[in-house]
């Protein structure tokens, strides 16, 4: 974890549109520090635990993993990062098995900037993460 006021986030997410939109979203923001990309889940989860970020924004459905294979590899390693899933299909199964393998939140694709930035705060006001 970090030790100034930002808020560290990887963005792991295939689509490079919408890995693109949430860089824009949080670099455009004071308390957030985007650390690190990947375009896969297995690229992912060599990301996460290297990097350890606050925060991770994980898209469900990837190639090589999917983002529920990488919360269920990181988790051990990684239990104090956030996890915010991303993803355009949020069937219960999904949801479910992100939640019971820890993520926080999920943001439903397509996406607002105003709905990413609002449930990032949350989950950071829930959890304690650096803010400025």
């Amino acid at each position: 974890m970090n030790d100034d006021k930002r808020t560290t986030v990887v963005l792991v997410e295939d689509n490079d549109v919408m890995r693109t939109l949430l860089r824009g979203i949080l670099r455009a923001e004071k308390d957030y520090e985007v650390i690190g990309e990947a375009r896969n889940g297995e690229a992912g989860v060599e990301m996460i635990k290297r990097l350890r970020p606050d925060l991770v924004c994980l898209d469900v459905m990837m190639p090589i993993k999917t983002g529920l294979d990488v919360l269920r590899e990181i988790r051990p390693e990684c239990a104090a990062t956030r996890v915010v899933m991303v993803t355009g299909n949020t069937s219960k199964e999904n949801v479910e098995e992100a939640i019971q393998n820890g993520a926080c939140a999920f943001i439903v694709k397509p996406f607002r900037a105003a709905t990413v930035l609002a449930t990032l705060e949350n989950v950071r006001k829930r959890t304690n993460l650096p803010a400025q």
